[in-house]
């Protein structure tokens, strides 16, 4: 039987073929970048002659991107780098094209492509957050005063505003950012120049393509720089990290939806009708968020998996087929926070239906306990016996009235009627909630503040890494022009 050329049928069909449509959606504007800039240190290190070099440069310029991107895999080629290589090949001759290879790997020219796409889906990822904090934000400066039940074990426990709910929200996306910013730092390190793994032993320039491609430092040693894939784990737990908040946020939402609670209704725009029952208004935007979320955390945990129990070196488990995985995470984290930012900036706040809520159900009876401790000679435990005891001879029938009638039948008590049904009132108890963190208008002003120089500090960092991304292939021309005039 005659053994069969490579590729096999069926390995370029389910690998092949895959992968070669995934680099070049994913991966050929970097690599081409990566060319470049090697090829330039090559030429300044003296690596490689001046002449070579730019005509090497010059077959770049040459090749037909749009070709590139949408040509067919044939088997001809084993993947985009070397069907690249065969079209530089034609465009200046195999016996200048081959020079680019010196000193490099597919190896290092791999990662270094992956970090290189994987550093701008965080900062659209972190734009995302950060639009969706601003909405956020914009919501709570409106309702500072807006007062609503506080749950607890998915109970009403004390009453609150909506504003100071939002500011946690506002807060926990922050961590969001950091952590994802943290991230970048990660990421956006050249390990081009490990080559294979061990470097090589030309005089190369690594700071000299850090600087070309846009990194901010090394991925300084060579084994850890081929084999580390925590560069991918860290975005990932953090985008796993900012999605379960999300969809924590979110079903609250959705609750408040329901009609029985009535908090939020969404505008025409964002609601769909049923095929059969023509009252329903179904906030489905906000279940398409949740899903959104869940796709990305799920996608998220499978890089997890994949690179859990590998070796600690040059493998496929960390490349080809898991790369894309992570830019579908990516891509279903922007669509979820892009929605729901959309969508709550489109809500309307129920104020009378939250305020009401507010002040049922007991929710203000802490703060009759804090001021027995106050006002009479007890202890917060003895008042809190006797305020408990008043709540269960009412079975649920709540009024402040009632509240304060059953306190006093029971007890004999010098504080004023009129101070006890001022603990009792939601405002009261917001208002006098005023240390850092708490719900009062001071306090939420304050965190209010916070939040508005944080997000201005993340939208700093956000320009300067744009800036950053925007000038190096400048910088890679103006190199080009030295190299060329200079020498």
């Amino acid at each position: 039987m005659e053994a069969e050329k490579f590729p096999a049928s069926v390995y370029a069909e389910t690998v092949l073929a895959v992968n070669f449509a995934d680099a070049q959606r994913y991966f050929l504007e970097a690599l081409l970048e990566i060319h470049y800039a090697h090829t330039l240190m090559l030429a300044r290190q003296r690596i490689i002659p001046l002449g070579v070099a730019r005509r090497c440069l010059e077959g770049l310029d040459s090749l037909d991107r749009a070709e590139l991107a949408r040509a067919p895999f044939d088997g001809q080629y084993e993947d985009l780098f070397f069907h690249v290589e065969a079209a530089l090949e034609r465009a200046c001759g195999p016996e200048n094209a081959g020079h680019m290879h010196t000193a490099r790997s597919r190896n290092d020219i791999d990662i270094t492509q992956y970090r290189m796409r994987l550093r701008r889906e965080i900062l659209d990822v972190v734009g995302a957050i950060d639009a969706v904090r601003k909405v956020l934000l914009a919501t709570a400066r409106d309702h500072v005063r807006t007062v609503m039940p506080a749950y607890t074990h998915t109970q009403p426990a004390q009453p609150t505003t909506l504003a100071h709910y939002l500011l946690a929200v506002i807060e926990l996306l922050g961590r969001d950012e950091r952590r994802l910013q943290a991230a970048f730092a990660t990421v956006n390190r050249n390990p081009l120049g490990a080559c294979a793994i061990t470097t090589t032993g030309f005089p190369i320039d690594r700071q000299f393509t850090t600087e070309l491609l846009g990194f901010e430092g090394l991925q300084l040693n060579s084994y850890g720089a081929i084999a580390a894939t925590d560069y991918v784990t860290e975005t990932a737990g953090a985008i796993a990290i900012c999605m379960v908040n999300l969809g924590k946020v979110t079903q609250d939402f959705l609750l408040w939806c329901t009609a029985e609670f009535g908090f939020l209704r969404l505008s025409d725009a964002w609601v769909q009708i049923s095929s059969i029952m023509p009252q329903k208004r179904n906030p489905v935007a906000f279940e398409h968020v949740r899903i959104l979320a869940s796709k990305a955390l799920g996608q998220s945990q499978s890089i997890f998996i994949a690179s859990h129990n590998t070796p600690f070196g040059d493998i496929v488990d960390s490349e080809d087929d898991l790369q894309p995985l992570v830019f579908t995470m990516t891509a279903e984290a922007l669509r979820a926070l892009r929605l729901f930012g959309g969508v709550v900036e489109n809500c309307e706040v129920n104020i009378a239906r939250m305020a009401e809520r507010g002040n049922a159900d007991f929710l203000s009876v802490t703060e009759l306990a804090d001021t027995l401790v106050r006002s009479e000679p007890m202890s917060f435990r003895e008042a809190h016996h006797i305020v408990s005891a008043a709540v269960r001879d009412l079975r649920g029938n709540y009024s402040p009235g009632a509240m304060v009638d059953a306190l006093v039948s029971a007890h004999p008590l010098r504080t004023p009627r009129a101070d006890l049904l001022k603990a009792l009132d939601p405002i009261n108890f917001v208002e006098v909630r005023r240390i850092p963190g708490g719900p009062a208008i001071e306090p939420v002003r304050d965190a209010i503040g916070e939040a508005e120089a944080e997000i201005s500090q993340t939208e700093a960092w956000l320009a300067s890494k744009k800036e950053l991304l925007a000038a190096y292939p400048k910088r890679i021309e103006q190199q080009r022009q030295s190299l060329f005039t200079v020498r």
